[in-house]
C-alpha cells in the first residue's frame, strides 16, 4: 500500500507502517528526525501522487479548543488552518484519517468518527485525540492500561514543546498500520 503521513516530522507513523512493508513516506516542513522516505515540502503539492491511504496532522496550534482564550486575536490564522486541514479531508484519497486535539474541526468537519486515548495503545498517558475517518474503519484498543497521567498536558514551557507534544504514540501508530494497513 503506497502510504503518506502529512504532518509529520518525527517518522513514527511512516515507520510503522514501513516495518510492515507498506511504501510508506512522510511529508512535512521540517526534516525527519527517523531517517527513511520523507518530503520535505507542503504536503499540498503532493496530495495527487497515487497514495492509497492518507493519515494527515494537521497543525493544531490555531485549531485545539485549548487554545480557545487567543482565538479573537488569530482570526487569519485560525481561517488558514481551516482551510489546510479542509484541503487535506478533501484529497482525491480512498482511505484518509485525519488527526487533531479535540478543535474547531468538529464545527468544519462535523463530529469525529473516534477519539482515542494513548492508554488504549499500551501508553500511561491521557491525551484525547480525534480521528475523523474516510473509508476507514475505527481503531480497535490493542493494549488498554492503567496509570493514566495528564503528562502531554502538564509538559514544561521550551522551545521543543510543541514538538514534544505533537508526536503521536508508538502503540497508536502501530495499531493503525497493523489495522489499517490490512485493508
Amino acid at each position: 500500500m503506497k502510504v503518506l503521513v502529512a504532518c509529520e516530522f518525527s517518522g513514527i507513523v511512516r515507520g510503522a507502517f514501513a516495518k510492515r512493508g507498506h511504501d510508506a513516506w512522510s511529508c512535512d516542513l521540517l526534516p525527519t528526525e527517523i531517517p527513511g522516505n520523507h518530503i520535505q515540502d507542503d504536503v499540498l503539492k503532493h496530495l495527487d501522487e497515487g497514495w492509497d491511504l492518507m493519515i494527515a496532522h494537521p497543525p493544531c496550534t490555531h485549531l485545539a479548543v485549548s487554545g480557545a482564550r487567543w482565538f479573537k486575536h488569530k482570526q487569519k490564522e485560525q481561517r488558514d488552518a481551516v482551510d489546510f486541514a479542509a484541503a487535506l479531508w478533501g484529497a482525491d484519497v480512498a482511505r484518509i484519517a485525519l488527526e487533531n486535539p479535540v478543535s474547531i474541526l468538529s464545527g468544519i468537519l462535523g463530529r469525529p468518527n473516534q477519539i482515542i486515548q494513548p492508554w488504549q495503545f499500551g501508553h500511561g498517558e491521557t491525551k484525547a485525540t480525534c480521528l475523523w475517518l474516510k473509508g476507514l474503519p475505527a481503531l480497535t484498543p490493542t493494549n488498554v492500561v492503567s496509570g493514566r497521567a495528564d503528562r502531554i498536558h502538564k509538559m514544561p514551557p521550551s522551545p521543543d514543546r510543541w514538538k514534544n507534544r505533537s508526536r503521536t504514540f508508538t502503540g497508536i501508530a502501530d495499531a493503525m498500520a497493523e489495522q489499517w494497513g490490512k485493508l
